[in-house]
């Protein structure tokens, strides 16, 4: 077929115009945009090159197949993406959909630059299987090349309507997610297959909705009010990471720490006195910088970007706001995969402690605390980018451990003045130590005395200033200067050797 300049126009036309009016009024009608909006909200203005345009052009109702591809720039660094156009049969995929998938993942990873997805699809289409499942250049491999990209490439998924079937898998191997609530879903079989098979009467926003996986199951990450919501984390996730794993990460102005922050006022004497480990971190860095991630799952761990002096930071802090910051299943899992993260981009890390220890109990213990706490314990230990202990105010038993303690070859293990590094609280190593010469004294007021004074010197045996005098902590640091202390540390450990282990990979504890 010969095509002269207005024909090709026109093609061209219809095809950038996406699926039948009534699927984009259906779309508006939910607050959301179209593919193509969303890749125009998300890159620099003019740099979008599309690849695929033409995909399946000759079929009819499928422009561009379902799915938009190319390369852009964010902020002026390059990146590649994929955009599902839902006005489309739904945005599910067909054999050249995902033939544009696995080549715009392989020009990311070849040409080292980040890979975005804007997801909203149904799925495969089930009329197309032979074509798109199971062949050398079926849907497996988009997750085999998300797989290798993995620690390569930055990955991230803005999710705005379903990720269904073997397609959730898409987000699931991003580095982060970041879900539109009310719209977003992820799930492996839809609410009419799980009642045919199990009998369960659900619905997809039960099953599978933004809330669900941000709050719940922990597959996402951020959840957003709205698309443009979603596609400002994707843009502010980039900014704090390198193209590839062969880079350090931007570095940004200089900011001081808040005027107002006073680090050592939101730490209360007491450690059975809970406090917000957020407010601790953003009064630690540069002000405005601090860009948590999974607020809403296993709370009672704090992990997000930040900036010392400018340049980037991954934080791992426990926040005894919730459950004491105690570390539990979940948030064992969060912990090992931020730290591999940040150790894949060449992010530094800070652990800041106040940790009782891992959970311990018959439900926890029937859950795999342990192997969770191993593979936690196992991220730690491999990570060998600069990383810094600072042990804000306890870190019992095996916390100490995966929170990089000195065992764990810490560039620096920091103590502030209320800092306790135990086997266990000192009431509870009493009661173990003494539980039986307790219960045989009759008199309250002899009971209470000797218990006091077997925590008296409990606490003198872990004197900070004694665990300092035998070097398990390199320096004790007032509040107001650890930010310093961090800063000047930090930037003496950027050229350490990283070599970990002679081995192919460790056996994780998964």
């Amino acid at each position: 077929m010969t095509l002269d300049g207005e024909a090709l126009e026109q093609l061209r036309k219809r095809v950038r115009a996406g699926g039948a009016e009534r699927y984009h009024a259906a779309n508006a009608a939910k607050g959301k945009l179209f593919a193509r909006e969303r890749v125009a909200l998300l890159v620099d203005e003019g740099s979008f090159v599309e690849d695929g345009l033409y995909a399946n052009a000759l079929a009819d109702g499928l422009p561009a197949d379902g799915v938009v591809t190319g390369t852009a720039t964010i902020d002026g660094r390059q990146v590649c993406l994929m955009a599902n156009d839902s006005t489309v049969k739904a945005g599910s995929w067909g054999a050249r959909t995902v033939e544009k998938i696995i080549r715009t993942i392989e020009r990311a990873y070849d040409t080292g630059v980040p890979m975005v997805y804007l997801v909203d699809s149904a799925g495969a289409r089930i009329t197309d299987q032979v074509d798109l499942f199971p062949g050398r250049r079926g849907a497996g491999k988009i997750f085999w090349n998300q797989v290798r990209a993995s620690g390569s490439i930055p990955q991230v998924c803005a999710l705005f309507g379903p990720s269904a079937a073997g397609g959730a898998y898409i987000p699931a191997f991003c580095d982060v997610v970041a879900m539109v609530d009310g719209n977003a879903s992820m799930y492996l079989g839809s609410d009419r297959m799980v009642e045919m098979v199990t009998g369960e009467k659900t619905t997809l926003e039960a099953m599978g909705g933004a809330k669900v996986h941000c709050a719940e199951s922990g597959v996402g990450h951020f959840l957003c009010k709205s698309e443009a919501e979603a596609l400002d984390v994707v843009k502010r996730y980039l900014s704090y990471l390198p193209a590839n794993w062969t880079q350090r990460p931007p570095a940004a102005e200089a900011v001081e720490a808040p005027a107002k922050a006073d680090l050592a006022a939101l730490v209360p004497a007491s450690e059975r006195q809970a406090f917000d480990m957020r407010r601790y971190v953003k009064g630690l860095l540069d002000d405005g910088s601090f860009f948590e991630i999974q607020a809403l799952w296993a709370k009672e761990l704090t992990i997000g970007f930040g900036r010392l002096n400018g340049e980037v930071v991954g934080v791992v802090g426990n926040n005894s706001m919730f459950k004491g910051g105690v570390l539990f299943v979940d948030s064992a899992d969060k912990a090992t995969r931020f730290v591999q993260l940040c150790d894949a981009f060449n992010v530094p890390l800070l652990f800041l402690s106040d940790v009782p220890g891992f959970m311990v109990g018959s439900a926890v213990e029937k859950q795999g605390i342990i192997r969770h706490g191993a593979k936690m314990i196992t991220a730690i230990s491999e990570a060998t980018v600069p990383k810094i202990c600072v042990v804000v105010r306890k870190a019992y038993g095996a916390g100490l451990y995966a929170m990089a303690g000195p065992g764990f070859e810490p560039d620096a293990t920091i103590a502030l003045p209320t800092a306790k590094i135990a086997v266990m609280g000192a009431e509870a190593a009493v009661n173990a130590v003494y539980a039986n010469k307790i219960a045989a004294i009759e008199d309250e007021a002899e009971r209470a005395a000797f218990v006091a004074a077997k925590r008296e010197e409990y606490e003198r045996d872990i004197d900070i200033v004694r665990l300092a005098s035998e070097l398990v902590v390199d320096t004790i640091v007032e509040p107001h200067q650890l930010r310093a202390e961090l800063v000047r540390r930090f930037t003496a450990a950027r050229g350490k050797e990283r070599h970990f282990s002679r081995r192919r990979h460790g056996v994780t504890p998964v």
